[in-house]
C-alpha cells in the first residue's frame, strides 16, 4: 500500500496464509494426536515397556565389565597382589566375575521375559476357563517394577550356587588327597613283615568289609638304573578290586597276572619308570638279592599300594618268598575302627586312617577361614533371594486381594482365585529359577580354568590330588532354584487362603484408592 504500483493481491494473501497457518498448527497436532482413541497413560508393563537410552549404557558397560572380568580369570587367575606387594585393581574386577555375570543375565531375562509370555496367551485363550488366559496376561501386563527383582533373584541363586559349588569343590579335593595319602579308608604299614594271622584278625574288625595284602619292597633296582623305586607285589584280583573303590588307577586283573608261557612278569608302572625302561623287559633286583624280569604292561599316574610317582606293581606269586611277605594291609570298609586296628597292630605298625586324615586338612586357619566365608555367601545369596522374592510378593498383595474380591462377585470360586495367584507367580518365578540354572552353571563353567582351589582345600606342604579345579554342583544350583518356586506357590496359596477367611467389604469399598 506504500508503494505506488504495487500489487496488494499477493501481500494480503502471503499475510492471510501466514495468520492462518498459525492458527491451525495446534488444532491441527492436537487433532493428530488424538485421531484414535487411547488412554491417558502409556502402558508401562512388562509387554510393552520400552527401554529407556540410559538403562542400555548401563547394561552394555556392565556387559564389557563381565566380560574384561571373566578373561582375566580365565587368562591370569586369581592372584594375591602384584610383584612389589601391592594390590592390583584388576583383582577386585575379578572378585567380582560371579556378580557381574549374573547382573547380565538378570538382564537378558527381563528383556526376554515377555517373549514367553506372549507365546503362551494363544494357546491359554482355547482352554476352558477364564483362569490360565487371566493369570498370563496379569503376569504379561504386570509394572515393570516387580520384574526388576529378578536381578536380585539372578544375581543371588548365582553367588549361592557358585560359593556352593566352591565349597563341593574343597570336599571333594580334601577327600581325593586323604584317599591317596592312605590309599583306602585304613592303612596298616610296616618296615618289617606283619603277622600272618593279622590280616584274617583286622578282617573281622568292627566296620571292616575287606582286607588288601601286599608285599612291598621300598628299595628296588630296575635295570641298569641308579634311582630306586618302590615294587608292590600285589594279588591281581584283589588288588583291581580295591583300585576300582577307590577310583585310583583302576586296571583289568587279567593284564597283571603272571603268565606260565613267559618269563616276564606283567607290570603296572607309573609315567617316569615307563618312559626310562619303555615295553622291553627289563630286570629288576630286590632288597633281599633275588631278581626278577618285568615287563611294563599299564601305566598309571598312582596306585594305592605307594605313596608317589615312582612305582612298580607286579603279581606277588612270581617273586621270591622273602620279597612276597605281606607288609601292607589295605583296608576298606564303612568307618573302620581306628582304636581297634591300632590294638591289633600294635606297636609295631602303625594305622592310618582316611576320615583322620581328611579332617586334618581343615587345621590350617586359611581352609577353616575360607570355607566359612565360601558358607556365608551360600547363605547370604539364599537369603536375599528369599528376601527380594517376599518383596516382590508382598507388594502386589493389596492389589490381588481387591482383585479376588471382585471377582468373587462375578463367580470365582476360592479353588480358583488359589489357581489364579499361583499361575499368575509362576511366571517370574520360573523364569528367576531356570535362569538361575543357567546363569550358575555358566559363570562355573566359565571360570572354572582360572581358579583353583588348591590353596583352600589342602595345606600348602601336602598336595597329593594335585590342582583342585572347580566343578558344577547339581545340588547348589537346583536346590535354592527349586526354593524359589516352592516359596512362591506356597505365598500365592497362603495369600489366597487368607484373603477368602477375610471379608471382602473393604476391598470393594468405593473410591478406595489402590
Amino acid at each position: 500500500l506504500a508503494v505506488r504500483d504495487a500489487r496488494p493481491l499477493y501481500a494480503v494473501a502471503a499475510a492471510g496464509a501466514d495468520h492462518l497457518l498459525g492458527c491451525l498448527a495446534l488444532p491441527l497436532r492436537a487433532l493428530a494426536a488424538h485421531r484414535s482413541v487411547r488412554v491417558h497413560g502409556a502402558r508401562e508393563d512388562v509387554a510393552s515397556a520400552r527401554t529407556s537410552r540410559r538403562r542400555t549404557v548401563v547394561e552394555v558397560t556392565l556387559l564389557v565389565l563381565a566380560v574384561g572380568a571373566v578373561v582375566a580369570l580365565r587368562t591370569r587367575g586369581t592372584s594375591d597382589g602384584t610383584a612389589d606387594g601391592t594390590t592390583d585393581s584388576g583383582d577386585h574386577l575379578v572378585s567380582l566375575a560371579p556378580v557381574l555375570v549374573g547382573t547380565i543375565a538378570a538382564f537378558v531375562l527381563v528383556r526376554l521375559y515377555p517373549l514367553p509370555l506372549r507365546g503362551l496367551a494363544r494357546p491359554a485363550r482355547r482352554l476352558r476357563g477364564a483362569v490360565g488366559h487371566l493369570s498370563l496376561a496379569r503376569a504379561g501386563r504386570a509394572s515393570g517394577s516387580p520384574v526388576l527383582p529378578l536381578l536380585g533373584l539372578l544375581t543371588a541363586l548365582t553367588t549361592a550356587a557358585f560359593g556352593g559349588s566352591v565349597l563341593t569343590g574343597v570336599a571333594d579335593a580334601r577327600e581325593r588327597a586323604a584317599v591317596l595319602t592312605v590309599g583306602a579308608d585304613a592303612r596298616i604299614e610296616s618296615s618289617t613283615p606283619l603277622p600272618s594271622d593279622l590280616p584274617d584278625q583286622v578282617r573281622r574288625a568292627p566296620g571292616v568289609r575287606e582286607v588288601t595284602a601286599l608285599g612291598v619292597v621300598r628299595f628296588a633296582r630296575p635295570g641298569s638304573d641308579e634311582r630306586t623305586v618302590p615294587v608292590a607285589g600285589v594279588d591281581p584280583a584283589g588288588y583291581a578290586a580295591l583300585t576300582r573303590h577307590t577310583g585310583i588307577g583302576a586296571f583289568d586283573r587279567k593284564a597283571l597276572e603272571a603268565s606260565g608261557t613267559s618269563k616276564a612278569l606283567p607290570a603296572l608302572a607309573s609315567p617316569g619308570v615307563a618312559e626310562r625302561h619303555g615295553a622291553r623287559p627289563f630286570p629288576v633286583r630286590m632288597e633281599d638279592g633275588s631278581s626278577v624280569t618285568v615287563r611294563i604292561a599299564l601305566v598309571r599316574e598312582q596306585t594305592p599300594a605307594v605313596v608317589g610317582r615312582e612305582f612298580l606293581v607286579v603279581d606277588r606269586s612270581g617273586l621270591s618268598a622273602r620279597s612276597a611277605r605281606t607288609t601292607l594291609l589295605l583296608v576298606t570298609g564303612d568307618r573302620p575302627d581306628g582304636a581297634a586296628l591300632r590294638a591289633l597292630a600294635g606297636g609295631a605298625a602303625p594305622v592310618q586312617l582316611r576320615a583322620e586324615e581328611r579332617a586334618g586338612y581343615v587345621d590350617s586357619p586359611l581352609q577353616s577361614g575360607a570355607a566359612r566365608v565360601y558358607a556365608a555367601a551360600v547363605a547370604a545369596g539364599a537369603g536375599y533371594a528369599v528376601l527380594a522374592l517376599l518383596l516382590t510378593l508382598v507388594r502386589a498383595a493389596a492389589e490381588r486381594a481387591a482383585l479376588l474380591a471382585r471377582l468373587r462377585t462375578m463367580g470365582l470360586t476360592r479353588a480358583q482365585g488359589r489357581r489364579l495367584l499361583v499361575l499368575e507367580s509362576l511366571p517370574q518365578a520360573l523364569l528367576a529359577a531356570l535362569g538361575g540354572v543357567l546363569t550358575a552353571w555358566a559363570t562355573v563353567r566359565l571360570l572354572a580354568p582360572g581358579i583353583d582351589l588348591t590353596a583352600v582345600a589342602l595345606p600348602a606342604t601336602a598336595s597329593p590330588a594335585g590342582r583342585a579345579v572347580l566343578r558344577t554342583d547339581p545340588v547348589s544350583l537346583l536346590v535354592p532354584a527349586l526354593a524359589v518356586v516352592v516359596l512362591t506357590v506356597g505365598v500365592a496359596v497362603t495369600q489366597a487362603w487368607w484373603t477368602g477367611r477375610a471379608g471382602a467389604v473393604r476391598e470393594l469399598r468405593a473410591g478406595d484408592a489402590r
